[in-house]
This record gives C-alpha cells, sequence and structure tokens, in this order.
C-alpha cells in the first residue's frame, strides 16, 4: 500500500506540483495567508481551536507531498 501511494505521488508532474502547493500555501492572499497565521498561532502557542489546526494541516500537506516528490525525484535519478 505504500509503494502504491508512493507511486501516486511519483506519477504527480512536478510542475503542476509546485504550482498547486504554492497556491495553497498563499491562499488566501488578503489580508494574510492562513499558513503564516497558523504558524504564528503554532509559535505563540495559541493554536488550540480544531479548525484551526486543521486548517494548518490543510494548508500545509501538500508541502509534505511536494517534499517527498523531490526526495524520492532525487534518489530516482543520481
Amino acid at each position: 500500500m505504500i509503494k502504491s501511494a508512493l507511486k501516486l505521488i511519483d506519477d504527480i508532474p512536478l510542475l503542476a506540483l509546485v504550482a498547486v502547493t504554492l497556491l495553497m500555501a498563499l491562499a488566501p492572499f488578503v489580508p494574510e495567508p492562513h499558513l503564516l497565521e497558523k504558524s504564528r498561532m503554532l509559535m505563540n502557542g495559541e493554536l488550540s481551536k480544531p479548525i484551526d489546526i486543521f486548517d494548518l494541516f490543510w494548508h500545509s500537506f501538500l508541502i509534505v507531498i511536494l517534499a517527498i516528490r523531490l526526495v524520492r525525484y532525487r534518489i530516482n535519478n543520481k
């Protein structure tokens, strides 16, 4: 199952993944990106509401997927 999930990640076009990751990480653009706001709340110890924790996860999970994709790309292309 893990191998099939990693294969699925490997099949995502890298440029599209970067574009969607940036869009999600910076959304909403005004007044402040949620990822920045929730990260600041986490650092200040104010991240306690379930909706805020979900929001942090929602806006950052593609960064994790992109990191996995880049590491696997580098390993496979050495």
